[in-house]
C-alpha cells in the first residue's frame, strides 16, 4: 500500500517527483470526457519508466488470440481499445539540452488533479546540467462541453538566465500498445500535414477506424501574443511536429496554448475528418483559453450538483468517494449507445478496455441515481443491440433456437476473452445482464422498456440457461456442471450456488415479463414471439420445472449455502492465517495451489445474497457473511463494495466502514499494487453503492425510495443526491438527525425506517434520532 497522495477534499495532490511511483501517478491523474481520455503523462521529455496512453472510446483492434491449445468455440481475437495518437507533447530544449524530467534536477514538484473543476495541473523547478534553472507550470483538460477537444496551457519562466528556448510541439501516431500480443503496431498512416495547424490521419489495421488528430499552438510573451519564430516543420512516419523558438526573460512568463482536436470515422465521413478537426480548433480559437476553462468548470459544477457525496469529519473518506465519482463522470456520459465502460476506463490498457459484466452489476446503479434516465438506458440498449451476436456466441458453443450467451469481454458483441475458464465457464455474466433489466425497470418504473427491448434479451438468456442446465437422475434435481462463478480462484466446478441462483431468477423474471407484455402490449408480444421463435407452452413449462426443482448446494450443519459442490472438502483456513508476504496470493502462489485452497477472490455466494436480499432473512445473510468473509482475500476490486453493503445490512458498522475505505481508496493508496496498469473504474460504481445502499440503506420498495441510514462513527455527517422518477433528493445524515430535502418541484413519497413519508416539492423533512 502506498500513501503518498496528500489528503484533500477536492484535489488529488502529489508533492515531490517520485519516479518509482510515476506509472501509478499517471493512472491516478488521468483525464477523460466520455469520448476521449488519457493518462496523466508529462508533456515534456521523460526518459524514466512511463506508460503513455491516449484512448478513444469505441476504437479498437482485434489482436489475435495467443494460446497454446486451441478449442472449438474459442475467440479468434482479444479486442483492445488502442493507445491512440499522442497530441500532448510540448518538448523544451535550451542550448541543445532537453528538459527531461528524469535526468534534470527537479525540485518544488507538485501535480494536482482538480476534481471540482475538471483539470490537471503541475509545476516544478528544473535545473539543467549547466546550472540554468526554469520554472514550469502547466494546466490540461479534456473538454466535457466539446468532447473532441483537448487543451493545454504551458508556462515557462527562467530563474537565473534569459535568452531563447526551443519548443517542439508534436502529434505522435507511431505508438504501440504495451499489451500487444505480438508486439505489433496497430495504426497505419493515411495522411499528414505540417501546415500552420498540423494533423495526422491514421487508421487502425483490420477494423479500419480512421482518426484525425490536429493541433494549433499559440504563444504569448509577457501577456501578449507573439509569432512562432524560426518555425521548422518536422515530419516522420505517423508523426508531425513544429519546432520554434520563443524568448524567455527573468521575471517574465512565456506561455503556450495548445489546442488539439480528435475526430473519428465513428462520427464522421472519412473524407471529412480533417475539416471536422479544423472546425473544432476554430471553435477553440474563437472561444479562447479562459472561456474554454470557464465552460469546463461550469459543466463540472453542474455534474457535482447532481452526483456529489459530502462527508464531514473524514477527509480521507471524502477524497476517496469524490475521486471515484469524478472518474465515473468522466468515463461515461451516455451520449452514444455504441459505447460502454471498460474496467480501466481511459486510464490504462489492462483488460483491453472492453466491456465486462461489471457494467450491469456495479455501474448501472450509479448512473440510474445520478444522471438522466436515458444515460442508464443507453447501457441497456448496448446489450440489446448485441443480442444477435450473443445468439451467435451461443451457436458457436453448440446451443440453438435463439439461446443467447453474452460475452464475458466484448467491443462489438462478439466474445473476445482469451482464457478458456472464463470464455466457456464464467457464464454467470448472462445473469447480470438480465438482472440489470430488472434493476432498471424497478428503479425507473419504465415497464415499456420490457416490451421495446428487454423481453427479447431476457428470452434469449433464459433459452440459454434452459439448455445449459441438465437433469440429474441421481439427485432428481436440475444441475449446472462445469462453471466458474464470480470467485475466479475456482474453475470448472459443479453447481456454483450463485450461478444456479441467478439462472433460476432470470427464467422466473422472464416468465413474469412475458405475461406482462402479453397482457399490456399484445402487438409487441406477437412480434417478439415470432422473432424469437418462442414456444409459450413448452418452453415456459420447462423453465418452471427447472426453477422449481433446481439443486442448490447447502450445508445443514452450518446452515449456509455452499459455493459449489465439494467446497467443504477443502481445508478451511481463514485468510488471517496467511503471512502478509504471501499476499496477494495470485502474485505469490501457483495456480494449482490457489485452486486447491479455500480462498475466495471476491463475493460469490455473497454476490447472490446482495442481488436477491429480499428472498433471505437477516440471519441467513449473517451466517453466510460470517462463514465466507473470513475466507475471502478480496483480491478483486469488485469485492469490498459488496461486503461493505452486506456488513451494513447485518449491522456490522465497523466492517462496513473498513470495506468502504478499502474500496474508496483502492487506487489512491494502490492497495493491490496494480494501479500502475490503470484505475479500477468499474469498481468505483460499487464504492458509490457502499455509501448510498450500504450506509444510506437505499432500496426500492413498492415503487418508492426507501432509506434506513446510519452514520459511521468516524464521520460527523454525510449527504448524497438521488434522482428518482423526476425528483431530486438530498439526503443528509448526522449524529442527531436525518434531513431529506426535495430539491425538485414534484411531491415525492418515500419510506424511512419502514414508515411512509411524503415530502412536498422544495421542502425539507427532518427526523431526529
Amino acid at each position: 500500500m502506498k500513501q503518498y497522495i496528500k489528503h484533500n477534499p477536492w484535489k488529488i495532490i502529489e508533492e515531490g517527483l517520485l519516479p518509482e511511483y510515476n506509472k501509478v501517478s499517471e493512472s491516478i491523474f488521468s483525464l477523460g470526457n466520455g469520448k476521449i481520455g488519457q493518462r496523466g503523462n508529462f508533456e515534456e521529455y521523460y526518459s524514466g519508466e512511463t506508460l503513455r496512453g491516449n484512448y478513444i472510446s469505441g476504437v479498437y483492434y482485434p489482436d489475435k488470440t495467443r494460446v497454446g491449445w486451441w478449442k472449438n468455440g474459442y475467440p479468434e481475437y482479444f479486442a483492445k481499445v488502442l493507445n491512440a495518437p499522442d497530441w500532448t507533447g510540448i518538448k523544451i530544449s535550451i542550448d541543445g539540452e532537453k528538459l527531461d524530467l528524469h535526468t534534470c534536477k527537479i525540485t518544488d514538484f507538485k501535480r494536482v488533479l482538480n476534481m471540482k473543476k475538471g483539470y490537471f495541473r503541475k509545476r516544478y523547478l528544473a535545473e539543467f546540467p549547466d546550472g540554468k534553472k526554469i520554472k514550469i507550470k502547466s494546466k490540461r483538460f479534456l473538454s466535457i462541453v466539446n468532447d473532441e477537444l483537448g487543451v493545454i496551457k504551458y508556462s515557462v519562466e527562467p530563474v537565473n538566465f534569459e535568452g531563447k528556448i526551443e519548443v517542439l510541439s508534436d502529434i505522435n501516431a507511431d505508438i504501440i500498445n504495451q499489451d500487444s500480443n505480438y508486439d505489433e503496431k496497430f495504426w497505419v498512416e493515411i495522411e499528414k500535414s505540417t501546415t500552420v495547424k498540423p494533423y495526422v490521419i491514421s487508421e487502425t489495421k483490420k477494423t479500419f477506424f480512421r482518426v484525425c488528430t490536429a493541433m494549433d499552438v499559440i504563444a504569448e510573451f509577457d501577456g501578449k501574443e507573439i509569432p512562432l519564430s524560426n518555425l521548422k516543420k518536422v515530419e516522420k512516419e505517423k508523426y508531425v511536429g513544429i519546432k520554434f523558438t520563443l524568448p524567455i526573460k527573468k521575471g517574465k512568463t512565456t506561455r503556450l496554448f495548445k489546442f488539439a482536436s480528435i475526430t473519428s470515422s465513428m462520427n464522421y465521413d472519412i473524407n471529412n475528418l480533417a475539416k471536422e478537426a479544423y472546425d473544432v480548433l476554430e471553435y477553440a480559437n474563437d472561444k479562447g483559453y479562459e472561456a474554454l476553462l470557464y465552460e469546463q468548470e461550469e459543466a463540472w459544477k453542474k455534474k457535482w450538483e447532481e452526483s456529489d457525496i459530502v462527508i464531514k469529519g473524514d477527509i480521507s473518506a471524502q477524497q476517496g468517494i469524490r475521486f471515484n465519482i469524478f472518474q465515473l463522470n468522466q468515463t461515461y456520459t451516455g451520449q452514444d449507445e455504441r459505447l460502454n465502460i471498460g474496467p480501466k476506463g481511459f486510464t490504462g490498457e489492462k483488460y483491453g478496455g472492453s466491456t465486462y459484466w461489471d457494467t450491469e452489476a456495479y455501474l448501472l446503479p450509479f448512473y440510474l441515481s445520478t444522471a438522466d434516465e436515458k444515460v442508464a438506458k443507453q447501457l441497456l440498449k448496448y446489450r440489446y443491440n448485441h443480442l444477435d451476436k450473443a445468439i451467435e456466441n451461443g451457436e458457436k458453443l453448440g446451443f440453438n433456437t435463439g439461446a443467447a450467451l453474452y460475452p464475458m469481454v466484448t467491443m462489438n458483441g462478439e466474445e473476445c476473452h482469451n482464457e478458456w475458464e472464463i470464455t466457456f465457464e464464467e457464464i454467470h455474466r448472462n445473469g447480470a445482464i438480465a438482472f440489470a433489466i430488472f434493476d432498471y425497470v424497478n428503479y425507473t418504473g419504465n415497464k415499456t422498456y420490457i416490451a421495446q427491448y428487454g423481453l427479447e434479451v431476457l428470452i434469449g438468456i433464459s433459452k440459454f440457461w434452459a439448455q445449459r442446465i441438465n437433469f440429474s437422475e441421481e439427485k432428481q434435481k436440475y444441475v449446472m456442471l462445469g462453471v466458474t462463478g464470480p470467485n475466479e480462484y475456482e474453475n470448472n466446478v459443479n453447481n456454483n450456488w450463485y450461478t444456479n441462483t441467478i439462472a433460476c431468477k432470470t427464467m422466473e423474471y422472464t416468465a413474469k415479463s412475458i405475461e406482462y407484455v402479453k397482457q399490456n402490449h399484445p402487438k409487441e408480444f406477437k412480434k417478439i414471439i415470432q422473432k424469437t421463435k418462442f414456444n409459450t407452452d413448452t418452453e415456459l413449462t420447462n423453465w418452471k420445472k427447472i426453477y422449481n426443482n433446481m439443486y442448490f448446494p447447502y450445508d445443514e450443519k452450518r446452515k449456509v449455502f455452499l459455493q459449489q459442490d465439494g467446497f467443504l472438502d477443502k481445508e478451511l483456513k481463514p485468510v488471517s492465517t496467511l503471512s502478509h508476504l504471501e499476499r496477494p496470493i495470485h502474485q505469490h502462489w501457483s495456480w494449482d495451489r490457489i485452486l486447491l485452497s479455500c480462498y475466495i477472490k471476491q463475493a460469490d455466494v455473497l454476490q447472490g445474497l446482495y442481488f436477491f436480499e429480499d428472498d433471505y432473512d437477516i440471519e441467513t445473510i449473517r451466517r453466510n457473511f460470517d462463514f465466507y468473509e473470513p475466507l475471502t482475500v478480496h483480491e478483486s476490486s469488485l469485492s469490498s463494495c459488496v461486503h461493505s453493503i452486506l456488513a451494513a445490512k447485518i449491522g456490522d458498522k465497523k466492517r462496513a466502514y473498513d470495506f468502504y475505505l478499502n474500496a474508496a481508496r483502492l487506487d489512491l493508496d494502490d492497495y493491490n499494487n496494480d494501479t500502475e496498469d490503470g484505475l479500477h473504474v468499474t469498481s468505483m460504481g460499487g464504492t458509490w453503492m457502499t455509501i448510498v445502499k450500504g450506509f444510506g440503506g437505499m432500496r426500492i420498495k413498492n415503487n418508492k425510495l426507501s432509506f434506513a441510514p446510519f452514520i459511521p462513527e468516524q464521520w460527523q455527517s454525510y449527504s448524497f443526491k438521488i434522482r428518482f422518477r423526476g425528483s431530486l433528493l438530498n439526503i443528509e445524515v448526522s449524529k442527531k438527525s436525518i434531513q431529506i430535502e426535495n430539491e425538485s418541484n414534484k411531491n415525492v413519497e418515500i419510506i424511512l425506517f419502514d414508515k411512509n413519508q411524503k415530502i412536498k416539492g422544495k421542502e425539507v423533512f427532518e427526523m431526529l434520532f
